[in-house]
């Protein structure tokens, strides 16, 4: 059996701990990482029997498709938002929120707040001006993070989705529409990146190294 060499020193480097990346995992795999330690422990973009496999061995996260073991304790700072322009981004979103609650970082998620329907983005203005950073998730035209980077003084991360139809091309339409932003201060991921978003929010709130 192959072994998996896990990069210990990861955080001490990035800031950000190595995270296992479903997709091509074994049973085995997944147990060596999980089983029998008391470190953080982060799976993203798990299979349904992926996430049987590691439901004796850590906390499972249907919808963002992850599995968190030994999450850090919740760290006294503002919460990050993050906001969904649409309910068919919420996986996305929630991949993005588990990552920053494993490590210790606060949340709140505002879901289906589109610019279908901009009155629903302003009723929650005032819970989003203490961010220190806001991730916002949006497919088809990818309006949103703009928006929301015109409204607030905090850096906002973009991430295009692949909801759409048609012309959206699986994303691209939203990610050419954030690249894009008259905004200033978006900063965008790739497509469908929940992950990444939360591991850039990381880098810029700059959380301390732990103990």
């Amino acid at each position: 059996m192959t072994q998996v060499r896990w990069d210990h020193d990861r955080e001490s480097r990035t800031g950000v701990p190595e995270v296992i990346y479903g997709p091509g995992k074994t049973a085995a795999h997944l147990r060596q990482v999980f089983e029998n330690t008391t470190e953080l422990r982060m799976a993203s973009r798990l299979s349904a029997e992926q996430m049987e496999i590691l439901r004796d061995l850590a906390t499972v996260y249907p919808e963002a498709r992850m599995a968190v073991r030994n999450p850090r304790p919740k760290r006294e700072m503002p919460v990050v938002p993050v906001i969904t322009a649409g309910t068919a981004d919420i996986p996305v979103a929630l991949e993005a929120s588990t990552t920053l609650d494993a490590m210790g970082v606060p949340t709140a998620t505002h879901f289906d707040v589109g610019v279908a329907g901009i009155h629903r983005l302003q009723s929650i203005l005032p819970e989003l001006t203490a961010a220190r950073v806001c991730i916002v998730v949006a497919g088809m035209d990818g309006a949103l993070p703009a928006v929301v980077a015109g409204l607030l003084r905090a850096p906002v991360i973009g991430v295009p989705t692949s909801v759409g139809m048609g012309v959206a091309q699986g994303g691209v339409v939203a990610l050419n529409t954030m690249l894009a932003s008259c905004s200033p201060g978006v900063a965008v991921v790739n497509i469908d990146n929940g992950f990444g978003a939360a591991c850039l929010a990381l880098k810029i709130l700059g959380t301390e190294r732990p103990d």
